[in-house]
């Protein structure tokens, strides 16, 4: 019997799992008691040497954030590295949502008229490799040859020959018209779950899992769409037009329950029953206001199942995004830990929002 394409991978990445911060680890960050007390929680691990190298040019949250998005391209790359080549068109569409990222970041600071080195670090690169993680098509040169380009409409004429500017020339009027950059980010999106979604359809046997994970996202942003259209008063019509394609939450059941529903906490109960959980909550929800805990909510209960799954298949590219799943989860987490501490968000708050806690 052939040895399957993933016996290498499988091997390559499982070496690299235990390289991940534990559940014990987050929660010891998320206790710290400043952006210093981080960096020195993070020395003597996988951070180590990004720290080191960022520390050059960078200080206090900057140095975080670039440190982070040093190991997690570093992380990304060794993922599609290992990729087979069956595999390995898959993987680049779904690593080329960084690229959507870091444009989304520019137009947005562009419009803002927000300074230029106040956002940079925030560009998911390396600073030695491209930004889109070997995947996209946008290095970190090309980003900054974006920066200081006069306007969004001079951002949108120069990204075209990179294949994103395209479905955005119809709304630049628009968005003369109206200031909004909301349309632009979004028709970013809508062409990434398709692209990446096409690529999915080249799967075989059991490699239905990852397509699985990544319809999975598709219905947990649309989820999360309906909470802040009810929770901001946003007319149907409004909240329809932004709707993702591609999942597996029907457009006709959510529309139902957005209408019927009369507040958030009603439309989390309607949504109950294809996203188990999300009442949890609703608790925060009617104490603050604030939607976050529902997004924590619909990402672990996304990730609980998912991952779970994709691990039931290690002999597939399921093993492939198992690991950029946990990394991503890293990520966040501990972003999220540096700026509760940057905006004094005391720890009770900030622990029930990390994931790599609740999944064990």
């Amino acid at each position: 019997m052939a040895s399957s394409p993933y016996a290498s991978p499988l091997g390559r990445l499982k070496a690299q799992f235990p390289t991940f911060l534990t559940a014990e680890q987050i929660r010891s960050l998320g206790g710290a008691a400043d952006v210093a007390d981080i960096a020195k929680l993070l020395e003597g691990g996988p951070y180590t040497a990004a720290l080191a190298q960022a520390a050059t040019l960078y200080k206090g949250a900057q140095l975080l954030e670039v440190a982070l998005n040093r190991v997690f391209v570093d992380r990304n790359r060794l993922a599609i590295e290992t990729s087979p080549f069956a595999g390995k068109p898959t993987v680049a569409a779904y690593l080329k949502r960084w690229d959507i990222q870091n444009l989304g970041l520019i137009l947005s600071a562009k419009a803002e008229g927000r300074p230029l080195k106040e956002w940079e670090v925030f560009l998911v690169s390396s600073r030695e490799i491209p930004a889109g993680l070997v995947a996209g098509t946008l290095t970190l040169d090309d980003l900054r040859a974006l920066l200081p380009l006069p306007s969004v409409e001079a951002i949108v004429n120069a990204i075209v020959r990179y294949g994103y500017g395209a479905v955005l020339l119809p709304l630049v009027d628009e968005y003369g018209r109206t200031g909004d950059i909301f349309p632009l980010l979004h028709a970013l999106d809508v062409q990434y779950y398709r692209e990446v979604l096409d690529a999915a359809r080249l799967f075989q046997g059991d490699e239905w899992t990852v397509r699985e994970f990544l319809r999975s996202e598709v219905d947990a942003r649309n989820a999360l769409l309906l909470l802040k259209g009810k929770a901001t008063g946003l007319p149907a019509e409004t909240v329809f037009s932004r709707f993702f394609e591609g999942g597996s939450f029907p457009r006709g059941t959510a529309e139902e329950q957005f209408n019927q529903a009369r507040s958030v906490p009603d439309l989390a109960q309607a949504l109950e029953g294809a996203f188990p959980h999300v009442t949890d909550a609703t608790p925060r929800f009617e104490s603050d206001q604030s939607l976050v805990a529902y997004e924590t909510v619909l990402a672990r209960e996304r990730l609980r199942r998912e991952l779970t799954r994709m691990r039931a298949f290690p002999l597939s590219l399921a093993i492939i995004f198992t690991f950029l799943a946990q990394a991503e989860v890293e990520r966040d987490d501990l972003r999220r830990i540096v700026f509760s501490k940057v905006y004094g968000v005391p720890t009770s708050e900030l622990l029930p929002l990390l994931l790599r806690p609740q999944l064990g």
